[in-house]
């Protein structure tokens, strides 16, 4: 039988080891896909680490993959061989449970699909996959560029589009990491007054470059005063990880503004009830998207020049990615790519 390499974890909080194993074959419904490219994410610990219960190990983590479609296995209709695809978490749905009829494959309460988690994922160089996990890449993006637009890309586009903001209006993104970079650049594009918010003035020029309008160092001061000042934001992206950080933007929101948290933060967020009474204020979280949202966030972003900034790393390198990404050294997303 045919064999491929991968990298997986043998156990929660394990090692990532690179290993041989059998290439899969597709089976019903299902769709093998030859990867050219995969994503690391923070959202892999939940594989690497176990975060995620139930987790059937050794597993293959990945959830930002971009190949081709290798074979279709039985009944499937709409792909076929050679399809540029992307493979983003998710995986479809259980169909039953009323997260699932929403929508919210994450909180499906009977059997989510989830790539990188259900089962294999991307660090690995072929996928099988559920069709319903295809997202159809254009002609015009790369493999490299594609891959973190599974989850990084899909979430700060997909929090932005359904964030009630209107062109023109004052839109922030809070940190400009692997998240916020995309969102600045799609805030911008989406027409709306970008304002980006990072610590320390030399990010000011990449914020620029990026589309901002407005800068500011959330080192010189309270960043939600600042924000204020310029007449308060409608919708604040925060893409940072800190409870603190978050708490201090709330107050740069304007009448009706919305804080959308993209970061996963471990500590609480501090807010009082007159801090979102006064202001008509409302926060919210948005997790990633469906397959044709990922499969939008391309579109848009080929047609609007919005692109990932990566730093590649062979399949061999894995681990070292992992790591960079871990101990946010990466800049700003790793992809690993599966040539040798």
């Amino acid at each position: 039988m045919a064999k491929m390499r991968a990298v997986q974890v043998a156990k929660a909080g394990g090692a990532l080891e690179l290993v041989e194993k059998d290439v899969p074959t597709a089976g019903p419904g299902q769709v093998l896909v030859k990867v050219h490219a995969c994503g690391i994410c923070h959202s892999d610990a939940m594989t690497v680490e176990g975060y995620w219960p139930g987790i059937a190990y050794p597993r293959v983590p990945g959830h930002e993959a971009a190949g081709v479609v290798e074979s279709l296995g039985a009944g499937v209709l709409g792909w076929k061989v050679g399809d540029r695809v992307g493979i983003g978490w998710f995986g479809g749905s259980c169909g039953y449970c009323d997260s699932c009829r929403r929508g919210d494959f994450l909180t499906c309460s009977i059997n989510p699909q989830v790539t990188g988690i259900s089962w294999d994922g991307g660090y690995a160089e072929y996928i099988v996959v559920p069709k319903e996990a295809l997202a159809l890449i254009p002609d015009e993006m790369s493999f490299v560029d594609a891959g973190p637009l599974m989850c990084a890309g899909v979430t700060t586009f997909n929090s932005l589009r359904h964030s009630g903001a209107r062109a023109g209006d004052i839109v922030a993104v809070h940190g400009i990491g692997g998240l916020g970079h995309l969102g600045v650049q799609y805030a911008a594009r989406m027409g709306f007054h970008t304002v980006a918010i990072a610590r320390g003035e030399d990010k000011a020029a990449l914020a620029k470059k990026l589309g901002a309008h407005t800068y500011i160092d959330s080192t010189k001061g309270n960043a939600g005063q600042a924000l204020a000042k310029l007449g308060g934001a409608k919708v604040i992206i925060s893409t940072v990880t800190s409870g603190a950080a978050m708490a201090e933007v709330l107050g740069g929101l304007a009448v009706d503004g919305k804080l959308i948290m993209l970061g996963a933060s471990p500590e609480p967020v501090s807010v009082t009830s007159l801090q979102l009474i006064g202001g008509r204020k409302s926060i919210a979280g948005w997790p990633s998207g469906s397959s044709i949202d990922s499969q939008d966030t391309m579109k848009f972003s080929a047609l609007t020049g919005v692109r990932p900034m990566v730093q590649e790393m062979p399949l061999e390198k894995a681990a070292e990615g992992y790591r960079l990404m871990m101990d946010n050294k990466a800049r700003f997303r790793v992809v690993l790519t599966m040539t040798k």
